[in-house]
């Protein structure tokens, strides 16, 4: 893989599904577009917008096509427009826990990858350099002959490796909310930092959900435009099938993680409430223990006779009573579980 001295450009052609140019300048892209049999690649990664017009006017590219390919907040789609097809779809990667596993800040990060669809090349525009392009370009270059049937093959080639990282990403979020139920029945009660975590995973699904939702529409989009072209390569259909497939799990998987984090939020109020109940009914118990020795010292301090009045025997007396019934509700609470 070639770059040019920015260090933003990345180019490739192929001819019959052999690579045979790598890092050729723009100025030569309509030339090897026009080329019967040949295959091209262009990436521009954060291009600048007078740089990206130019090249679209040159190709005769969709203006609205270009601003969306720029432009911030645009969510996942497939759009047509006269000579190609336009792409936008966002690669997802969740950092590891750092110093502190409590942070309430999201750890998703989404990098945007707008792509032109021409009939002999794939013209890719990435946001920043989030995602990497090299692992695609090796994809592409496993099967020379799967490489042959032409700009299919790229399409499925991106759209395959970014919903494998979905998948690795709801993965990650799965094995945190495991981790999560752990320390939501850890006796140690550390409700703080489980809902700090809830949060933190409810705010990263909310995220992760925007962009693989709608991954739906714009394969199927792909997959009708595919079924309108005279000369689609039935070979490609099974693995754009795949591909629907691989889409749709990554969708049911990230919506049933949502109910799981919901879940879990409800559990640990639930879990809250259960313990506040336990405390009540210690502090009740104990109360109730100390009450005891109140109410006789009290009693026997009234100015009036009572059994031992005046003798060291009415001590023992009163302090006998003291030690009995406070044993007895000790072990009345102990046996029903309150203290």
């Amino acid at each position: 893989m070639s770059n040019d001295a920015s260090g933003r450009i990345t180019s490739c052609r192929w001819e019959r599904g052999r690579l045979v140019q790598q890092g050729f300048p723009l100025e030569d892209l309509s030339e090897h577009l026009a080329r019967e049999g040949s295959l091209v690649w262009v990436d521009l990664c954060e291009p600048d917008g007078a740089g990206l017009n130019s090249l679209a006017a040159e190709l005769g590219l969709d203006r609205h096509a270009v601003e969306d390919a720029v432009s911030t907040g645009e969510r996942p789609k497939a759009t047509r427009h006269p000579g190609h097809t336009f792409l936008t779809v966002y690669a997802t990667r969740l950092e590891a826990p750092g110093s502190d596993p409590a942070a309430p800040d999201s750890r998703l990060h989404l990098t945007r990858i707008s792509a032109f669809v021409l009939p002999r090349g794939v013209i890719t525009v990435r946001g920043s350099a989030g995602f990497d392009m090299a692992p695609v370009l090796e994809r592409w270059n496993e099967d020379p002959d799967l490489l042959g049937h032409g700009v299919g093959v790229l399409v499925h080639g991106l759209l395959d490796a970014v919903v494998d990282g979905h998948f690795e990403t709801i993965q990650q979020l799965d094995d945190a909310i495991e981790d999560l139920e752990d320390t939501l029945f850890d006796d140690r009660g550390q409700s703080r930092v489980v809902q700090i975590r809830t949060y933190r995973l409810r705010k990263e699904l909310v995220q992760l959900r925007r962009v693989v939702l709608p991954m739906r529409d714009v394969v199927n989009a792909v997959l009708r435009h595919r079924r309108d072209l005279e000369n689609r390569v039935p070979e490609l259909d099974g693995f754009y099938d795949d591909l629907y497939d691989h889409v749709l799990r990554a969708a049911e998987w990230t919506e049933s993680l949502r109910d799981m984090v919901s879940t879990v939020f409800e559990t640990n109020l639930s879990l809250q409430d259960a313990r506040l109940n336990t405390v009540m009914k210690k502090l009740t118990g104990w109360a109730a223990i100390i009450a005891v020795p109140t109410a006789v010292t009290g009693w026997f301090g009234q100015n009036v006779p009572y059994p031992g009045f005046g003798s060291h025997g009415g001590v023992l007396f009163s302090l006998g009573v003291i030690v009995v019934t406070a044993t007895l509700l000790y072990g009345v609470f102990r046996r029903k579980g309150w203290i």
